[in-house]
């Protein structure tokens, strides 16, 4: 974990608007949002690199309720397209979005099929690594 939150500060991208990191605070109040308890894993991921801006994929940030990548905004339009309530998006591509199970397990949605695709990842820093580092 410490590996990749060390390759994503080393990634992250000048932007003119930098994203804050959240407190346990604020992902409290979005839990109270969602209605779900955010894995530990992810809000782990949450509170170190959620300000991480790099590459063509980007993750559900928790701290600007106006950015487009805000998570109980992304939550509401994927569990309306049809994501299974009990799933929390970190990623929407397209119509497309990975998505954390209840167990941290990092699964891929298409919205096409509505179905989750067969490769799975084990946490959020692997699908960190394996995915938003090589977009």
């Amino acid at each position: 974990m410490e590996e990749i939150i060390e390759q994503l500060r080393e990634a992250n991208e000048p932007v003119p608007v930098p994203l804050e990191l959240p407190d346990e605070d604020l992902l409290v109040e979005i839990e109270e949002q969602l209605f779900i308890d955010i894995p530990f894993v992810f809000r782990e991921f949450l509170l170190t690199v959620s300000d991480v801006v790099y590459g063509s994929l980007e993750p559900v940030t928790v701290t600007d309720p106006q950015s487009h990548t805000y998570l109980p905004d992304v939550a509401a339009n994927a569990w309306d397209a049809g994501v299974d309530r009990s799933m929390i998006p970190i990623c929407q591509v397209g119509d497309d979005y990975y998505l954390v199970e209840e167990d941290g397990t990092v699964v891929f949605w298409q919205a096409e099929e509505e179905l989750i695709a067969e490769e799975t990842w084990e946490s959020v820093w692997h699908w960190a690594r394996d995915v938003w580092l090589e977009s």
